[in-house]
């Protein structure tokens, strides 16, 4: 019996019960979870540098007891993480499912056998609210 690793990936900027509906579905789905924390430079396509510092995001996802091991991710170029990882699953949010990058990644992990798992997107909140509250209340971000 081989061990199934698994390999979920975000921003997990404002940490919140979102990422941590990802995280447990996602261990619950293999043996071994490595979570990637994208980089500032790697989260760009949400047009905004995350709230966190990289550094603070990594020890944060760390400490989940759901989360086996961290890893910077540089890229939104998945086969560049399982290069280095080697994982048999993918875990993302079913946001991502039926876009652009959500298809290709099907395509690429298709090509080296890896299973992409889409996990329910938890609607009532997301970083990018979170902000959007911040900025309403009037508070400025640290």
């Amino acid at each position: 019996m081989s061990v199934v690793v698994g390999y979920a990936s975000g921003i997990f900027d404002l940490f919140h019960v979102g990422h941590l509906n990802l995280l447990k579905q996602a261990k619950s789905q293999c043996d071994y979870l490595v979570a990637g924390v994208l980089t500032d430079e790697a989260a760009g396509h949400k047009g905004k540098s995350p709230m966190v510092p990289l550094i603070e995001r990594l020890e944060i996802v760390a400490s989940m007891a759901c989360v086996d091991r961290v890893v910077t991710d540089e890229s939104l170029e998945k086969l560049e993480a399982w290069e280095k990882v080697r994982f048999n699953k993918f875990f993302k949010g079913d946001d991502w499912r039926g876009t652009p990058k959500g298809d290709q990644w099907e395509k690429d992990f298709a090509g080296v056998g890896v299973e992409v798992v889409w996990l329910p997107y938890t609607m009532h909140v997301s970083s990018t609210i979170l902000r959007k509250v911040i900025s309403a209340a009037g508070e400025e971000p640290l």
